[in-house]
C-alpha cells in the first residue's frame, strides 16, 4: 500500500470521460511534481506513490496525486542541508 495511493479506478475514468487530463507518464509526473523522473522512480519503489496503469507503454501516474506527495515532503529534512551530502568532503573539518 502506497502512502499516498490513487483515487479508485472508477473515479479516475469518469473524471476522464468528463475531460479531466489528470494521467501523465513518468516526465509529465516529473514536471508536474518539480523532480527528475528518477525521483518518481525512487519513490515507487519505496511505496510513496504507485503507478496507476503499468504496462508495455510505460508507467502512467495519476498527476494530483504526484503533486500532494511532491508537497507532503521528505520524512526527514536536516537543519542544515550540507548534513544530507555525501563523500570525504564531509568529514573534513
Amino acid at each position: 500500500m502506497a502512502a499516498y495511493p490513487n483515487p479508485d479506478g472508477l473515479e479516475i475514468h469518469f473524471a476522464q470521460l468528463a475531460g479531466n487530463d489528470d494521467l501523465g507518464d513518468l516526465w509529465e509526473a516529473a514536471r508536474a511534481a518539480g523532480v527528475k523522473p528518477g525521483t518518481i522512480r525512487v519513490w515507487v519503489t519505496r511505496g510513496k506513490i504507485e503507478p496507476v496503469l503499468d504496462g508495455e507503454a510505460g508507467q502512467y501516474f495519476h498527476l494530483p496525486t504526484i503533486r500532494r506527495a511532491a508537497a507532503g515532503g521528505a520524512k526527514y529534512k536536516p537543519a542544515n542541508p550540507a548534513a544530507n551530502s555525501r563523500g570525504p568532503h564531509t568529514h573534513a573539518a
